[in-house]
Formats: structure tokens, C-alpha cells, sequence
């Protein structure tokens, strides 16, 4: 089961978000408590003021090629646990986030 859904418009994509993390990366695919999966992203910035949402919406649209505008949050901006949209060619987004959660060989 992925974690993201595909639209007409895009991808919404549901998110845990690590603020202070070190780094700015995606970690690839977290099963929470309750049995939903998750994209594990972190970020350097600090939860202040929309600054680690910001760093969020960078990342997402680095990683998957789209405008920094194409990404926005559609619910959890004050918490860990967020609903992310992005706007693009659903497919190519979907692929995208294959390969950036794929588990890498050790």
C-alpha cells in the first residue's frame, strides 16, 4: 500500500515530517501505529513560524521535479503528521516517489 493517492491534478501524499533532522531528505516509507504508511521526510528547519513547512514544500518539489508553487499542504500544518499535495502528471509523480522511498541495499 502506498502512500500516496493520484488525482486528476496530482498526488496527495500523506507525510511524517521530522523538524531539526540534520538534513533535508526523504527517508523512504514508515508504517505508523494505527497501520498507515507514510513518506518519512526530514528537514533542517526548526517548527517555527512555517519554517519547517516551507523547508517541506522545497524538498518535495526538489526530489520530484515539480515548482516549489505545485507543492502545498492541505492539512497538519502544526503537526508531524501532514496531507501534501502536488500538482503534475499524476504518473510520473507516482513513479518519482517510488524510486525516492524504494529501500536501498545496505
Amino acid at each position: 500500500m502506498e502512500p500516496w493517492r493520484y488525482s486528476s491534478q496530482g498526488l496527495a501524499i500523506a507525510l511524517r515530517v521530522t523538524p531539526r533532522g540534520g538534513r533535508d531528505a526523504i527517508d523512504g516509507i514508515e508504517m505508523l501505529a494505527d497501520g498507515r504508511p507514510v513518506v518519512k521526510v526530514r528537514v533542517r528547519a526548526v517548527a517555527d513560524g512555517g519554517e519547517a513547512n516551507r523547508a517541506v514544500t522545497a524538498v518535495l518539489a526538489k526530489a520530484l521535479g515539480v515548482r516549489k508553487i505545485d507543492v502545498r499542504i492541505l492539512a497538519g500544518a502544526t503537526s508531524r503528521l501532514k496531507q501534501v499535495a502536488v500538482e503534475g502528471d499524476p504518473v510520473q509523480l507516482g513513479n518519482a516517489l517510488r524510486a525516492l522511498t524504494a529501500v536501498q541495499p545496505k
